[in-house]
């Protein structure tokens, strides 16, 4: 029997389940305090649904923004440091994964320690770059500290090969700049001209706290350093760019690498890494590859020592004393983003022991907090999804019937992944000690050896996850063809075994079809069944899905931000599409699931309105405009509020639920709307 032909089944079971009278005792999950009712639902439905909740819970120093999400991952960060100091306090066999955790957790909160230690745990390695006397040596010992996790001019990893998805490649990619986005070191406005002079002063800061160069000398220093980065910046893809599959995969044998690259000493840079007998690579963007070549012949020693000592220094800066964390913070947390106080000790080092341990600690998590009952109602959410998504493809008029064939061929095959793995990690071979910097080291180059290990010329484990169970996320991962939904995000405003469907299909069923239609977005439509990059749709199914993803792409590029600063419809394409799919699959399957028994009216609102009221109150949330800046530079995914008042005038059931007209000023005619689920 065909997956899709079981899975109507089992709908069709739920929906006779749903008859038995269970819902009546469940509750509707909305809380009208999170809601502004005298805001007006057509004007702004963002303010509408979620302004009580906003108001409630304004910017605290610390964030520059807070939003549901990071409500839930605040009280998961209560009961993970509850976990993790349990574990802290007890007598621990000394190696066993409970005292890795301990070592970890405590190497962070010992202040008095880092601040007696200072820079010190960075001076030796400080000491080697000063002892270089060429290039050949340089490149050696850098190659060496990015094994320990210090970022490089280009960086490596090692996943699925996208046109041969059962096998493993390594992809060079990259890398080295230090503010993430080139923008930050190209463009002129004001904002991003004063970001620029921020980081200088950063750099200064440290570079003399660091005894690495003089005042006197210390412009022509950092000017040496930001003028690399800005020549690395000029010549690197942008993130719109790097959503380009095809472009970025440029596949090729170790030995055409040795040959086309020449000037980059390949072979003892990947032993260093324990990289041995790499017989292909991707190379994802050659040009860049290319660039660093010529810098690391073309520039001065001296520059690219200095070059070096940045990135170690930048690498470590948050791992040290109070003082050199303190002007790490400035830079990032201030004058990026927008934050007025760095988070407390504690929570820094709950991030740390989760960073070096996280499935460890998924294990302790999982074991507390996430029920059996809460793994089989989500389970059957997403079967329910499953279905839905098959009627919505067979609905669209715009796709061939061999198209929607194959596309549920894919919708067939999806891995669905709940809660937690099958199996755990292996620490065993992680060494973790008191000193917070080493172990950052130590992690970094644990997790670099067992990556290959596990994964240099080895098939694909589709039972690898890349997120830990308490994580307040989901993803889809093209090359298997999976949607994943750690235990951490089945939670409310998400999840909510006490709520209805109307709640439940509006939150948690809009994530899952989300992650369900990434696999049929702008990137996941390139991807088959089996997780390779080919094109399964008929060109003229590929030209009507373009032109419809166009009217995305053009109405989130007309959204101001911020005054002058507008989206950016195609970087976050992807992610606007998946919502959209997301709404539409959702509430399909929100009417399924109650045909037979439909819910009431609560509290004067429909259960249509419901589903929506739910759906924007997963965005709820307060944003710096610094953060706004930043995030529009280099997040695929649109601002919370534009999430729901940009989304939702796609939605034809939003504006029978809530009566919008064309008086209201969020109305979009009906044939300039996105048409595509």
């Amino acid at each position: 029997m065909k997956l899709k032909n079981l899975l109507a089944i089992m709908a069709i079971l739920s929906l006779l389940a749903a008859c038995t009278g269970q819902q009546k005792s469940l509750t509707t999950g909305i809380d009208l305090a999170n809601l502004d009712t005298t805001a007006v639902p057509g004007t702004d439905f963002f303010r509408f649904a979620t302004g009580g909740w906003n108001d409630a819970h304004p910017l605290t120093a610390e964030y520059a923004r807070f939003g549901s999400f990071d409500q839930l991952a605040e009280n998961n960060n209560t009961q993970l440091r509850e976990l993790i100091e349990n574990v802290a306090a007890q007598q621990n066999q000394p190696g066993s994964i409970a005292d890795k955790i301990a070592q970890m957790y405590n190497s962070v909160m010992d202040s008095v320690s880092l601040n007696k230690q200072g820079i010190e745990p960075i001076r030796k390695d400080l000491q080697r770059i000063d002892g270089v006397y060429d290039k050949p040596e340089l490149f050696r010992l850098y190659a060496g500290l990015q094994a320990e996790g210090i970022d490089g001019l280009f960086g490596y990893y090692i996943n699925a090969d996208i046109k041969n998805s059962a096998m493993n490649l390594l992809q060079i990619w990259q890398d080295g700049l230090v503010m993430g986005q080139k923008e930050y070191y190209l463009d002129t406005d004001s904002a991003t001209t004063a970001i620029r002079e921020a980081y200088k002063q950063y750099m200064a800061k440290l570079f003399l706290r660091c005894k690495v160069a003089t005042e006197e000398e210390m412009d022509a220093r950092v000017r040496g350093v930001l003028d690399l980065e800005t020549r690395l910046a000029r010549i690197s893809r942008s993130r719109t760019e790097l959503r380009d599959d095809e472009k970025n995969y440029n596949k090729m044998s170790y030995d055409s690498l040795l040959a086309t690259f020449p000037g980059i000493d390949w072979n003892f840079y990947f032993s260093v890494q324990g990289a041995k007998g790499i017989k292909e690579v991707s190379v994802g963007q050659p040009e860049v590859i290319h660039e660093i070549e010529a810098i690391w012949q073309q520039a001065d020693l001296a520059v690219l020592k200095d070059y070096v000592r940045w990135q170690l220094i930048n690498a470590a800066a948050g791992c040290l004393d109070d003082e050199t964390r303190a002007a790490n913070f400035d830079f990032f947390g201030r004058a990026m983003q927008g934050k007025q106080e760095d988070r407390p000790r504690w929570k820094r080092a709950v991030s740390a022991t989760q960073g070096a341990l996280g499935e460890a600690i998924g294990q302790l998590y999982v074991e507390k907090y996430f029920p059996a009952a809460a793994k089989e109602r989500m389970i059957q959410l997403v079967r329910n999804l499953q279905v839905a998504l098959g009627q919505r493809i067979d609905a669209q008029d715009w796709m061939s019937d061999s198209t929607k064939a194959v596309a549920h061929e894919k919708l067939d095959a999806f891995i669905v992944k709940v809660g937690y793995p099958d199996k755990w990690k292996d620490y065993s071979e992680l060494e973790i000690g008191r000193n917070f910097w080493e172990n950052v080291k130590a992690t970094a180059l644990w997790r670099t050896h067992d990556e290959i290990r596990r994964k240099l010329n080895q098939p694909v484990d589709n039972t690898e996850w890349y997120m830990t169970p308490q994580t307040v996320n989901a993803y889809y991962n093209p090359t298997t063809n999976e949607i994943c939904f750690p235990a951490g995000i089945l939670q409310p405003p998400f999840f909510d075994m006490q709520a209805d469907d109307a709640f439940n299909y509006g939150a948690i069923g809009v994530v899952i079809g989300h992650e369900m239609t990434h696999g049929f977005d702008d990137q996941g439509a390139k991807f088959d069944k089996d997780g390779n990059l080919r094109q399964w749709w008929t060109e003229e199914d590929t030209r009507r899905f373009e032109e419809r993803t166009h009217v995305m792409r053009d109405f989130f590029n007309n959204i101001e931000v911020l005054p002058g600063l507008c989206g950016n419809g195609q970087l976050t394409l992807g992610e606007n599409m998946a919502d959209h799919g997301g709404l539409q699959v959702a509430f399909q399957a929100f009417k399924n699931a109650t045909a037979a028994a439909p819910l009431k009216d609560e509290d004067g609102f429909t259960p249509e309105q419901r589903f929506f009221l739910a759906y924007a109150g997963v965005w709820a949330g307060n944003v710096r405009d610094e953060e706004i800046r930043n995030r529009t530079k280099s997040d695929p995914h649109s601002l919370g509020r534009w999430r729901v008042n940009g989304a939702l005038p796609h939605i034809d059931a939003w504006y029978e639920a809530f009566h919008i007209t064309e008086s209201d000023p969020m109305f979009v005619p009906k044939a300039d709307r996105v048409t595509i689920w």
